[in-house]
């Protein structure tokens, strides 16, 4: 009998990685990726799960794995690329050992992030193979795949996915799962050591492995060729990943248009170009930026009619929709997404009884004293300070930023210069940055809001949990600037009092409001009943 689930897509990637025979899964939680790791966390106790303190420690440890021999899987959002950047783009140079699978959850239309970047370039960037689902069942189904593709060439491969992917919901047939590879730590080291003379050859290797890339993914399940017809067809369409099913939505067989599937990269070349001889023209369906576009552009030549997100057929930003795809293919039809009437805007907010309320509520009041104020903010959940009623964030732009931007514009000159970062934030890329400004002698206040968990994602495990002073004292704030407070209503003179000391110092020092997220603590109260009764 046939045993099928219904899954999130998050859900089918993280139960076919179990599948897969995962030995780790390390992670950085991001929207849209976090229930990937979290359904492992649930439910493979033997695979290794515990949250890393960002995407660049967890892209090498993953790769610290596969050296030992051991499958890895390692997640984030597509932002968290840039963070582990500088091992993933190596790692295709030093190869691997245990296969190894890179999730890139990318979020087009910005549902959480700050930018609609594409992870496909980092794939490509890489020189590496390219997975992208464009259901859960493929999700789940690609896992093993990929495992086994990683193993074949001796490299990382990325597997991308988008928000309407990651967190829909539907049945997924599950097969037998596979063992974990045994211990086996690769005996050849050249290859691992990247000074210039390794690097170079191991480059080269790379290279000379793309003529095999490209052949398995010209034979690749994944990649869907059009049947030939005996008449040239007046539009084809190449659709990637989810977009698959935005163009199959529209009923193309009924209008005479046939589709190639794409899901399997680097580009199937050879299918594009007789493909291309079929159609006198082609449009390209994929769900992010147009790489796929620009590519098929550069393959055919500028004579050839192509149309897409460059060419303005398809919406140059945010998400496809079934409509948005119909409306290129030339579907006359009532729309399938319209917008709710007479339903009142409702912007996101901190939550009541948040204690980064308090905190606001302390700097507004004391910025309002000087006439250069600045308040450099950071990404979480207390980017909220950034609306109203408390319009007190001036800056947001990274992860970890605050601290460094506050340092930059402290040397400029300005007065005071606050940086206000949570604690899951600053041990994630927001100490390197104190300690910057610490050996500069900046004069800066950094707020660490701890409210003891990593709230924005759902509360997860913060890295720096009841170890933040000591942190800070490692980096060298002195002792008597790093001063902690409870944020609530009923100390604010004594908050504001210690922010105007601190922003009097000349120097570095850092205030850490620490009270529980009001989520969690809800939570563990709910269950601490349920368990009584």
């Amino acid at each position: 009998m046939i045993e099928k689930k219904l899954l999130l897509g998050d859900e089918a990637i993280a139960l076919g990685a179990i599948h897969a025979g995962i030995s780790g899964v390390y992670a950085y939680p991001g929207t849209p990726s976090t229930e990937i790791t979290e359904f492992i966390q649930l439910h493979a106790p033997e695979v290794r799960s515990r949250w890393s303190s960002n995407e660049k420690t967890a892209m090498e440890a993953a790769l610290g794995m596969s050296y030992a021999g051991k499958r890895a899987l390692v997640c984030m959002k597509h932002v968290g690329m840039n963070v582990a950047a500088d091992a993933f783009v190596n790692s295709a140079i030093t190869g691997i050992n245990g296969g190894l699978v890179v999730l890139a959850a990318d979020d087009p239309s910005m549902h959480s992030s700050q930018n609609e970047q594409d992870s496909r370039f980092y794939g490509k960037f890489a020189m590496i193979p390219i997975l992208e689902p464009s259901s859960q069942q493929e999700a789940y189904d690609m896992m093993p795949f990929a495992y086994a593709l990683s193993e074949e060439h001796k490299l990382p491969v990325l597997m991308r996915v988008v928000t309407r992917l990651a967190h829909s919901r539907a049945d997924v047939e599950v097969k037998a799962p596979l063992q974990q590879k045994v211990l086996s730590p690769d005996s050849e080291r050249t290859h691992w050591v990247l000074l210039p003379g390794n690097a170079r050859r191991q480059y080269a290797s790379l290279v000379e492995k793309q003529p095999a890339l490209q052949a398995s993914a010209e034979t690749s399940p994944y990649n869907i060729g059009a049947t030939k017809s005996c008449s040239k067809a007046k539009l084809g369409v190449v659709a990637c990943g989810i977009a698959y099913n935005y163009v199959m939505e529209n009923d193309p067989a009924s209008l005479g248009i046939p589709v190639v599937k794409v899901s399997h990269y680097p580009l199937p070349v050879s299918a594009i170009k007789a493909f291309a001889e079929q159609c006198d023209k082609i449009l390209v369906a994929e769900d992010g930026q147009p790489v796929v576009e620009e590519q098929i552009g550069a393959l055919l030549g500028g004579d050839y009619k192509l149309c897409g997100r460059l060419t303005g057929d398809l919406p140059r930003t945010g998400e496809l929709t079934p409509d948005s795809v119909g409306r290129a293919l030339g579907v006359v039809s009532t729309p399938t997404f319209v917008a709710a009437q007479n339903v009142m805007p409702r912007p996101p907010a901190l939550c009541q009884g948040c204690g980064h309320r308090d905190v606001y509520n302390a700097l507004n009041k004391v910025a309002s004293e000087y006439a250069d104020a600045r308040i450099f903010g950071d990404i979480g959940c207390y980017t909220l300070g950034a609306l109203p009623p408390f319009r007190a964030i001036d800056s947001c732009v990274d992860m970890g930023a605050s601290i460094t931007m506050a340092k930059g514009a402290a040397d400029a000159g300005l007065h005071p210069a606050i940086a206000v970062i949570g604690d899951s934030t600053f041990t994630h890329s927001g100490m390197t940055g104190l300690l910057d400004a610490v050996n500069d002698g900046s004069a800066i206040t950094v707020i660490i809001s701890d409210n003891l968990t990593t709230a924005m994602t759902g509360g997860q495990d913060s890295a720096g949990t009841n170890k933040f002073e000591a942190i800070c004292l490692g980096l060298g704030v002195k002792p008597e600037h790093v001063r902690v407070v409870v944020p609530l209503p009923k100390n604010m003179e004594e908050i504001t009092q210690i922010i105007r000391e601190e922003i009097e110092y000349r120097g570095v020092s850092v205030i850490i409001p620490r009270r529980e997220c009001i989520q969690t603590l809800n939570r563990k109260l709910r269950q601490q009943k349920a368990k009584q009764e």
